[in-house]
């Protein structure tokens, strides 16, 4: 058996290596999750909020249900009754410091630093009533075939390792034996929204110091930290929402479409089905401490006996069977937290010291410059069964995604109705973003759909662009059949037209008469995401897009 060598020189050489093509892998769709079905809530009830990140949504959701059949009472003899919703650390922030979402009486972040970040963006209204209610450390899960490959378990693997097996093709393929793709393809959560996401970025950053106390801004910001992190980042191939999501979809889809991915040891175990397994990485790594914090404007007293309810012992058990590691010293830990779903509760042997607030905010900086800029095909349909609102928040979601793209990534839209018509192309963000979302602001609705001929213009227009530097990626947009194209139809040579040059390719069937064979195979075969949308949820389709290209969206942006 092969075992990985640590080429550590290959970390720093940006822009010498083999890049893969980023594949964009998206979650569920819009900001939030809730797992709360229609409810019967007694009418005297004291009725908490609790709003934690996906990755503990199994565990509350049942552990809420259990709680509500309790019937437990405030001393004034009122019900308590619980609701969770599920919203990363990072997103949960920026709507709460935009007004978007009202602050509950519980959340449950990542880890205590949350807290202070929303207490910097201007509600501090959590910090001061805060108790670990579950652990997971953070992993890199990757499928145990692709791990045994590389000596796992008997040999320790780490950060730099699979940083530097995705950025050398050759290598992963000696490792691997072929056996595995032509290259390894990496994901992480986006940083901006995600706590995973932030973490993973900063565990990159202690590991290029080799400490395991915080970093400083000042490291952050240093040139070898900067470069070891680019290297990296220009090797992932996709950016997710949330863990918990981002687990389910690498299981789903197999090693082809992603080898490993960062996330907690809770999302492996318990989407992995003993096919994936949690890489402890050897530098060390992060532990969420899911601290559940009372808002001190809410019924305190409703929400500490949920959390009471949470510590018990009946709480933690059912943390547990959702691979949780319980803070209750008195609680068993077993299945699935057993060996053979490759957990080793001796890990991580090394956890890195909390980050602070600035250190937040300095990472998503480092990580906008970073990661790889995209190279975007944006096609729009504008037929005539797009007049009136539809076309209307079709403009705004397009603009708002246009406003998150980076100032180097490069973009041509293309709107297509009777015939396709190429409004800008290659054109870099920053300098022009103006220009583009008033290109977008005078669409109007007319015509036939020539989604076909828009299709092979948008490859065409790749062809034209394509830079070894950029992403590839293309995004389309159409609420019909296809109606009058002349020059290409739907087949396997347009599909791999429009694959080529490495292009992740995105769909949105907008409304009930879009041909979602055609777009739901497109995004399939382009190694994306295929989405059913509607005026109500184009603009957090547009959000997740961003999102899965790096866009600027989130804290600290």
């Amino acid at each position: 058996m092969k075992r990985v060598q640590r080429y550590r020189g290959l970390w720093l050489l940006v822009g010498l290596l083999g890049l893969t093509a980023v594949a964009c892998q998206l979650g569920s769709i819009g900001s939030s999750n809730t797992t709360n079905d229609t409810v019967d809530i007694p009418n005297d009830a004291a009725v908490i909020t609790v709003v934690a990140n996906n990755s503990l949504l199994p565990w509350l959701e049942q552990a809420a249900n259990d709680f509500n059949a309790t019937q437990t009472q405030t001393a004034a003899e009122q019900p308590v009754f619980v609701l969770v919703e599920g919203q990363e650390s990072g997103q949960f922030i920026t709507d709460v410091a935009n007004g978007a979402v009202a602050p509950p009486a519980m959340w449950i972040p990542d880890s205590p630093v949350w807290t202070n970040v929303m207490a910097d963006q201007g509600y501090n209204n959590y910090q001061n009533s805060c108790v670990s209610v579950a652990q997971s450390p953070l992993v890199i899960g990757t499928w145990r075939t692709v791990a045994e490959s590389l000596g796992w378990p008997g040999y320790a693997l780490g950060w730099l390792d699979f940083g530097s097996l995705a950025q050398d093709p050759s290598a992963w393929s000696y490792y691997t034996g072929g056996d595995f793709g032509e290259s390894l393809r990496l994901s992480h959560t986006h940083p901006g929204l995600s706590g995973a996401g932030a973490s993973t970025l900063l565990a990159l950053v202690q590991s290029a110091q080799q400490q395991t106390q915080a970093v400083s801004v000042d490291e952050i910001n240093l040139p070898i930290v900067q470069a070891s992190v680019g290297a990296f980042e220009s090797a992932v191939a996709s950016f997710a929402s949330d863990p918990y999501t981002l687990a389910q979809t690498m299981q789903e889809r197999g090693a082809s479409y992603l080898g490993a991915a960062v996330m907690y040891e809770s999302d492996v175990v318990s989407n992995g089905r003993g096919e994936l397994v949690p890489i402890y990485p050897l530098e060390g790594t992060f532990v969420a401490t899911h601290p559940a914090c009372l808002n001190a404007q809410s019924d305190q007293e409703a929400a500490k006996l949920f959390r009471d309810y949470l510590l018990s012992e009946s709480g933690q058990a059912t943390a547990v069977s959702h691979a949780l590691r319980p803070v209750n010293a008195n609680t068993p830990i077993t299945a699935p937290l057993t060996a053979d779903n490759g957990v080793d509760l001796d890990q991580p042997a090394v956890v890195f010291g909390e980050p602070n607030v600035q250190t937040i905010y300095a990472i998503q900086d480092l990580w906008q410059n970073a990661r790889k800029d995209v190279n975007l095909v944006m096609l729009l349909d504008t037929s005539g069964s797009m007049r009136g609102s539809k076309m209307d928040n079709m403009r705004e979601a397009a603009v708002q995604f246009v406003a998150q793209m980076g100032d180097e990534d490069r973009l041509t839209i293309i709107a297509f109705s009777t015939e396709p018509y190429l409004l800008v192309e290659g054109v870099q963000v920053g300098p022009n973003r103006d220009k583009l979302a008033n290109a977008i602001r005078d669409l109007e609705a007319s015509g036939d759909t020539t989604l076909f001929d828009a299709i092979g213009d948008g490859a065409a227009s790749i062809e034209r662009t394509n830079d070894p530097a950029l992403t590839n990626a293309m995004v389309v947009l159409s609420d019909g059949q296809d109606t009058r194209s002349y020059r290409y139809r739907f087949d396997q040579d347009l599909v791999n037209y429009a694959t080529g040059n490495n292009t992740t390719i995105f769909t949105i069937a907008y409304g009930n008469d879009a041909d979602e064979d055609v777009l739901s195979q497109l995004a399939i075969n382009g190694n994306g995401n295929f989405y059913r949308g509607d005026e109500a949820s184009i603009a957090a389709i547009y959000d997740e897009m961003s999102a899965a290209f790096g866009g600027s969206v989130g804290v600290g942006r």
